[in-house]
């Protein structure tokens, strides 16, 4: 089932990737089928009550299909603020408050960033995440759990999910009661069944079937979990291992989607998902560097509340800027690649950048 469901996945989105480059909308950082790269930011007003495990999961290196999260290093470094830093956002505001996120790295205020110190923060804003997380799903489970009794059923649970599809909830709940046949369409049905998976490896045990509000947000942030986590690793490993050994070799988490490329922009989006990837692999995750990636090394990898990763993200996002090679970042420097950092690039970034710091 996990094998067609990706084989599907992938086939869709690859599609998607040719219309796209066809239609040339798609910005340079974007990679082959991957669904975070190409979804749309959530509108305002999001329905607080949202019961569908997020596809996104923030501060966490791996989407939930495989694909990297080409947004992890702005989301460890602005954390819940992220949102303030949009693409049309007034630059000098956004410089301002670039400025003010530099001096709170600067623990020891000497007016440059050492690699322990990005650790610190980075650890920090994935705190950020993970309690942002944790008060979403006190809303979330609160819409499964109506009576209020602190725990929710498979059943209980499949009715709300249907409900918010379109289906009639008390013709689903008294169909589910009596044991009907709910003549759901195979998208539907899928989902579902993978759900269910999902939804019972979150049960800790001693297994009752009954998900409390813990568990409940370990369902829809896996990162909350030591199991849950194992989990999601196996389904990757699932999905991109092609021989069935349960481990990843390069050529493994290199392969391109199925698809064929049409033109030169096409194929240039496929050469930097190959780049990208194998760089990931090669530098970062096969930690014993033997050319395979086991489940624990995906596991380690991909653990946001890891130290030693952070140290290692922090390294990394420092080499970027570092123009005066020091290992550490001045104010110019983090103004300098600002869009980097936030997504957001700044105009004049050097301008009396020393008087108002």
């Amino acid at each position: 089932m996990a094998a067609l469901r990706s084989t599907w996945r992938r086939n869709l989105l690859s599609v998607s990737l040719l219309l796209l480059a066809a239609l040339h909308s798609m910005d340079v950082g974007a990679r082959p089928a991957n669904m975070s790269a190409a979804k749309e930011k959530a509108p305002e007003g999001k329905d607080e009550n949202e019961i569908l495990p997020p596809d996104h999961l923030n501060g966490v290196k791996m989407e939930m299909d495989g694909h990297l999260n080409k947004d992890f290093h702005q989301e460890v470094f602005l954390g819940k603020e992220m949102e303030e830093f949009e693409e049309d956002s007034e630059p000098r505001r956004n410089r301002k408050k670039l400025i003010e996120i530099f001096t709170k790295v600067d623990f020891n205020k000497d007016r440059s960033i050492s690699a322990k110190e990005m650790q610190r923060w980075i650890m920090e804003k994935t705190e950020e995440h993970f309690q942002e997380a944790t008060m979403e799903n006190k809303n979330s489970f609160r819409a499964v759990d109506p009576d209020g009794d602190g725990h929710v059923t498979w059943d209980e649970y499949r009715v709300k999910f249907l409900a918010s599809k379109g289906f009639n909830e008390k013709e689903v709940a008294e169909k589910i009661k009596n044991g009907q046949d709910l003549k759901l369409d195979e998208d539907t049905q899928e989902v579902l069944e993978s759900l269910k998976d999902r939804w019972f490896q979150a049960d800790n045990p001693p297994p009752d079937q009954l998900l409390n509000e813990d568990e409940f947000l370990s369902f829809l942030h896996p990162e909350h979990s030591r199991g849950m986590l194992k989990y999601m690793v196996k389904e990757i490993v699932r999905d991109l291992d092609q021989d069935g050994d349960k481990k990843l070799t390069l050529s493994e988490f290199i392969s391109l989607p199925m698809g064929t490329v049409e033109n030169q922009q096409a194929q240039d989006i496929d050469d930097d998902w190959v780049r990208e990837r194998k760089k990931e692999f090669e530098d970062v995750i096969d930690g014993n560097h033997d050319g395979i990636v086991t489940m624990e090394e995906l596991e380690e990898y991909m653990d946001p509340m890891n130290e030693h990763n952070a140290l290692n993200e922090a390294k990394q996002m420092i080499a970027v800027a570092d123009e005066n090679e020091n290992h550490s970042l001045e104010l110019d420097e983090i103004l300098k690649y600002s869009e980097y950092f936030t997504g957001s690039k700044l105009m004049d970034y050097a301008r009396n950048v020393h008087e108002e710091f």
